[in-house]
């Protein structure tokens, strides 16, 4: 990956500095053939960075009500059918180095194999991503099967009801596609909340509403998992989920 590169990096001589650079690496690379021999190494790279972090199986998880779990931790280490990315409308991922965006974590630990996928969707496709919709890529060194990407509806100011339509949307394609696909399970982030601006109370309300909607609609045993990551938004999901 550095024979890429036009611009001389001097390598750090500390493992953690080493990481941080490779991650950086693999965030801005664009979408291009890339040697077995790489990927290979990448792979078994990956894999034990995955397997040190500690991967929680679904299996394991105890639902809060059937068939919907809460889970706090990184979606990356989470073992089940398929996990949501909150993606851009370019569908590439995030290419800014180290970002702390989920777009950025996923893209990092499943590979430049990822990237190169969503690339090819995209340019079959000939335009970017509408907002709520779905598309579905295997997930390759993360421990779930599938990835499946969506692009929530970006908040400025006042909060309308086309961005509540559009965030309920996206939490349906994906249950859809997963459905398709046979996906048994799916985990989703809390789609369009943080630099997206999209209250999180809000959010979470429209969430849980729409899985339990469709779960009763169509009759659907998937599981379902909302995924959180900061303290707040644990507390706002197991609020709306507990009614309390």
């Amino acid at each position: 990956m550095l024979s890429e590169r036009k611009e001389k990096i001097t390598i750090p001589s500390d493992e953690y500095n080493q990481k941080r650079m490779l991650r950086s690496l693999f965030n801005i690379r664009m979408p291009k053939p890339v040697s077995d021999e790489f990927l290979q190494i990448q792979d078994e790279y990956l894999q034990e960075e995955n397997r040190r972090k500690g991967i929680t199986d679904i299996a394991d998880l105890e639902p809060i009500q059937k068939g919907i779990y809460l889970w706090q931790g990184d979606i990356t280490t989470l073992k089940c059918g398929a996990i949501v990315n909150a993606a851009n409308s370019q569908m590439l991922g995030c290419f800014n180095p180290c970002d702390g965006c989920i777009d950025n974590a996923i893209h990092t630990f499943a590979g430049v194999q990822l990237r190169r996928d969503c690339n090819e969707i995209m340019k079959k496709q000939g335009y970017d991503e509408p907002t709520g919709q779905a598309k579905l890529t295997p997930a390759y060194n993360l421990p779930c099967k599938y990835v499946i990407h969506t692009v929530g509806p970006i908040v400025s100011g006042r909060l309308t009801q086309e961005d509540r339509d559009l965030l309920k949307s996206c939490y349906l394609s994906c249950l859809k596609l997963a459905e398709e696909k046979s996906v048994d399970s799916i985990a989703f982030c809390c789609i369009s909340t943080g630099v997206f601006g999209f209250p999180q109370r809000e959010a979470a309300q429209i969430a849980v509403d729409t899985v339990k909607e469709y779960k009763e609609e169509s009759h659907s045993d998937i599981k379902v998992i909302f995924n959180v990551f900061k303290e707040s938004d644990l507390a706002i999901y197991r609020g709306v989920l507990t009614n309390e």
